[in-house]
């Protein structure tokens, strides 16, 4: 999608910046002109790799903070234009076995980061990227923003928070924020080494290393899936969009597919390797979402957003990237 209406004098701030989704937008506002700032901490569990800024390193700026830092964010906030908060804990099993930490980086830090715009950057405009695990297990499918709230881990009620902090600062402080439900974003520069970012990333490295891909269940889970450039094409419009604040969208539209199917998809593209099933592990069975999809015409009317990139294609890049860059992110 191209994005028109872009003003290159635009000053950003990108916290998570060297990870999976906030380094792909970092090159695609490098592109537009912007003058980018990443904050990342580095911590090896989070998926930040300086790798994933390969050529355009002298085009943006790194400060290697973390966001629970609250000094360095008032600093960081204060010369901003726009703020995409992507920094978080993602992992869902991580979030069960130790949710003191998730509550940390998901809760206590989103609320220092908008105390901070408050004080020092009222006028920032602030996109956070929120999470389709707030919605838990579904109701109807394809799943809308109307859908209750119901999450079914500790990370998806610490998600859930971390974007109510962001529409309460908007509806009581004024600071301008929206959030974007993402859903199993996919694509270069993602976490592959274990599934703390997203399953599929373990799969595409088990299957360019000739290892089995483990299928859960009976494989009929029905999932979308959004290629990355499709999420930052969304995180820029959401950005620009004054019918944007203060609002919530679901990311996601793709055709849904079973996760046997996409295991089925994933080897044929490859040209090689096998998929097997085998039974729910215990721990993942009690916070399993069973089948979703998200509508997303809201996004769609509110931001004129449509992902572009079909799974085929999105899964093809993606495979080649890994042969390429592999070694970076073993």
């Amino acid at each position: 999608m191209a994005i028109t209406e872009w003003n290159s004098r635009l000053r950003v701030l990108i916290t998570g910046g060297l990870g999976f989704i906030g380094s792909n937008l970092a090159r695609q506002l490098v592109a537009l002109g912007s003058d980018v700032v990443l904050v990342d901490s580095l911590i090896p569990e989070y998926g930040g790799n300086l790798f994933n800024i390969d050529g355009i390193e002298k085009r943006v700026g790194v400060n290697i903070s973390d966001v629970r830092d609250e000094h360095s964010m008032r600093v960081l906030v204060r010369d901003r234009d726009i703020l995409f908060n992507l920094a978080g804990q993602t992992s869902h099993l991580d979030s069960m076995r130790d949710p003191y930490t998730d509550l940390e980086i998901n809760c206590r830090a989103q609320l220092s980061i908008l105390e901070a715009c408050r004080l020092n950057n009222p006028t920032i405009r602030i996109v956070y990227a929120s999470t389709r695990q707030v919605y838990g297990r579904p109701d109807y499918l394809p799943v809308d923003e109307a859908h209750p709230l119901r999450p079914r881990d500790v990370n998806g009620i610490n998600k859930m928070a971390g974007e109510w902090y962001h529409l309460l600062y908007n509806k009581v402080h004024s600071v301008r924020t929206c959030a974007l439900r993402l859903t199993n974003t996919y694509g270069p520069r993602m976490r592959v080494k274990d599934a703390r970012q997203t399953f599929l990333g373990v799969w595409i490295w088990k299957l360019l290393n000739g290892e089995p891909l483990d299928v859960y269940g009976d494989g009929t889970q029905l999932r979308d899936f959004n290629y990355v450039d499709d999420v930052v094409d969304a995180l820029v419009l959401a950005a620009r969009s004054d019918d944007a604040v203060g609002g919530v969208f679901n990311l996601g539209g793709t055709p849904p597919v079973t996760l046997k199917d996409l295991a089925t998809l994933l080897i044929r593209l490859n040209g090689s390797g096998h998929h097997r099933m085998i039974p729910f592990p215990r721990d993942r069975i009690a916070i399993d979402i069973g089948n979703y999809y998200a509508d997303c015409r809201k996004a769609g009317s509110v931001l004129n957003w449509c992902p572009e990139v079909n799974l085929a294609e999105g899964l093809s890049r993606t495979l080649e990237f890994y042969r390429a860059c592999g070694a970076q992110y073993a």
